[in-house]
């Protein structure tokens, strides 16, 4: 991987102490803003997150007319779609590579313009998220679709119509695409086996506040009978539940206490019940989460990731660095993203005592146990981090090197801080708020 110039030092071994808040989810925020486009009245959209992926669909959004401008209290976002117009090619293609939001604007602009172009796609390296059944789910609806060699133009020669799909996997993004696209689809459309995470349902409150008809049945199946016209919304974004986990996770890797304003217990149910398992405590108030280390060994799990209401793919990498810290050995089966537990090399490389296996160490279904890949982990603590030079391979690996190299004895050298700008909204302000050492080479130390 190359190294990049965004670099901090981190110098360990500080607990991590004070309050932060998060604002809205980063997996709801900016398909809230793409649906916006779907309405012939303006949106208000509050608890909105400063971060990288609210900025790549701002910018995709003026680019077809949208005006998208701040609201009067902070975090706020006003969305008029009065206007939408085709985007020159070439400027959606300076987006292309800097998030893999851009294939959600596909159902919305054919409906709004008849068609559609896509550039190529980006976002984190964990494993196969294939954009291909996006396309397909569209060629359901009635879009024909030309390869080219900038990207995916697509057209709608007729109104598209409702149709009738089943997942093979509940995929967040597939669930995301088939409601943005069948909210103004002729008919019915019938979606089986669909992802039902938290930041699913706020969309859908979104969709149902701009005149949209959704119904979830209890067996994974989202029901949507499409309509002729949307209006607007005003929403307020559900927090972000995943960055919540993280600095819960820091709080017990460095032997912490954070108070993280905005959490919430009911979306982290399934990660509460698992952090007090190895041994963190936490207290519940109306206005967030308290969570820290009560002193004592941790303990070792066993741990299978899941979809919704499983535990989530996107709090394992965070644990994992805590767990280096608990006391015997601790079994992770990763079930959704192949390659997410690549991140624990470096960890090793600090100091930690973690083995990859190929096999499934757990009894729930797996995607691909049969395919060879390095997908369970077992982790033997507790072991002294030191130090190290580490370069962020995505997002919630790469703050999982952060929580290491806080979690260390001495000096880490972290490069690629800037992908954490992707999901985590003012990190270094909030690393500094907490008693964190750090500092960026060539300037005073931030702490």
């Amino acid at each position: 991987m190359t190294v990049t110039d965004d670099v901090l030092l981190v110098h360990g071994g500080t607990p991590l102490e004070g309050e932060i808040r998060v604002r809205g989810a980063k997996n709801l925020v900016p398909k809230a803003m793409v649906a916006a486009l779907l309405g012939s009245a303006p949106s208000r959209l509050r608890n909105v997150p400063d971060i990288r992926d609210v900025r790549v669909v701002r910018g995709l959004l003026q680019l077809h007319g949208v005006t998208v401008r701040p609201g009067e209290e902070p975090g706020e976002l006003l969305l008029d779609p009065s206007h939408v117009e085709s985007a020159n090619v070439a400027d959606i293609d300076a987006h292309a590579g800097s998030s893999r939001i851009p294939i959600l604007f596909c159902g919305p602009l054919l409906h709004r313009l008849g068609h559609a172009f896509i550039p190529g796609l980006g976002g984190c390296d964990i494993g196969g998220r294939p954009i291909d059944f996006h396309f397909e789910v569209l060629r359901q609806f009635g879009a024909t679709i030309e390869k080219r060699a900038d990207g995916q133009y697509l057209e709608a020669p007729q109104r598209l119509r409702g149709t009738k799909i089943t997942l093979p996997y509940p995929s967040v993004g597939a669930t995301e695409q088939v409601l943005l696209t069948a909210v103004l689809a002729e008919g019915v459309t019938e979606l089986s086996n669909a992802a039902v995470e938290p930041e699913i349902e706020d969309l859908i409150c979104v969709l149902q506040k701009m005149g949209a008809i959704i119904a979830m049945d209890t067996d994974r199946t989202i029901r949507i009978t499409g309509v002729d016209k949307l209006g607007g919304y005003t929403h307020a974004a559900l927090p972000d539940r995943l960055e919540a986990a993280s600095w819960a996770s820091a709080a017990l890797a460095t032997e912490g206490n954070i108070y993280i304003r905005g959490a919430q217990q009911r979306s982290m149910m399934t990660f509460l019940n698992t952090y007090r398992k190895v041994g963190g405590a936490f207290e519940i108030d109306d206005e967030g989460i308290r969570f820290w280390h009560p002193g004592g060994q941790l303990k070792s799990i066993a741990l299978e990731t899941d979809v919704h209401p499983g535990f989530q793919t996107d709090w394992q990498q965070p644990l994992v660095v805590a767990l280096t810290q608990a006391t015997g050995l601790s079994i992770v089966h990763e079930t959704v993203y192949e390659s997410r537990l690549g991140f624990t090399s470096a960890l090793n490389q600090m100091g930690a005592h973690i083995q990859l296996y190929r096999e499934c160490l757990g009894g729930s279904d797996c995607r691909f146990g049969q395919r060879n890949f390095l997908h369970s982990a077992v982790v033997s603590g507790p072991t002294k981090l030191q130090g190290a030079d580490l370069v962020i391979p995505d997002l919630r690996g790469g703050f999982s090197y952060l929580i290491a190299a806080l979690a260390a004895q001495g000096t880490s050298r972290v490069h690629g801080i800037d992908l954490i700008n992707r999901g985590y909204e003012n990190f270094m302000d909030k690393l500094v708020s907490l008693g964190a050492k750090v500092e960026l080479p060539g300037k005073a130390a931030l702490s």
